[in-house]
């Protein structure tokens, strides 16, 4: 697999951005692809922040949270997607499929060894994500959601989501499907939690 990697000096002098870089390599199915993180807070801290981005951005999207995740005395840990940010970047567009971000995200967290995660999610960050808790239940234990959602039948489809199903109904043997639909039933669940504790809180 003919791969890319993004100079180092690329990323010199990013405003806010004093993190140091990590690595990891060679995860089971994704052999010669480095993939970058950051790890900041105490290696020992009982609750790990898991900060997940979306398209097009990288962890550089997490550099204001993050500071205040470790104040608190929280570990964070925010992977750059392989073809974003400082992670390799494969040369061919076939390989960028949700299984391929997906998985990745599996061997990453597995490697690891995260535990007591809170999943920290934006835009598609979110929605490969929130298919993980179900398939590691034992690793995660809270959500913190941000700008993910998917169709709830109170607001108009956008084009972008009816090309999306379309896309996923005429190519069957996708577990993508399912996995989406296992999604919306957590940012359903979500919702309604976060406004069962709204009602609460405005009549007590």
């Amino acid at each position: 697999m003919e791969i890319l990697r993004t100079p180092e000096e690329r990323f010199a002098s990013l405003p806010g951005f004093a993190f140091a870089p990590h690595y990891v390599a060679h995860l089971p199915g994704y052999e010669g692809i480095r993939i970058h993180y950051l790890d900041e807070g105490p290696q020992a801290a009982k609750q790990v922040f898991l900060c997940l981005h979306g398209e097009p951005t990288w962890s550089y999207l997490y550099r204001k949270m993050i500071p205040v995740f470790s104040a608190a005395g929280h570990r964070s840990v925010a992977p750059d997607f392989i073809g974003f940010g400082r992670s390799d970047k494969p040369v061919d567009d076939a390989v960028y499929t949700f299984t391929f971000h997906r998985d990745m995200l599996r061997r990453f967290i597995e490697r690891l060894d995260l535990r007591n995660i809170t999943l920290v999610c934006q835009d598609w960050g979110g929605l490969l994500g929130m298919t993980l808790p179900m398939d590691m239940p034992g690793r995660f234990s809270r959500l913190l959601v941000m700008n993910t959602a998917l169709a709830t039948g109170d607001l108009p489809l956008g084009a972008g989501f009816l090309a999306w199903r379309e896309f996923v109904a005429t190519n069957p043997d996708l577990d993508v499907a399912k996995l989406m639909a296992r999604a919306c039933d957590i940012v359903r669940y979500i919702v309604a939690r976060g406004m069962r504790r709204l009602c609460r809180s405005v009549s007590g």
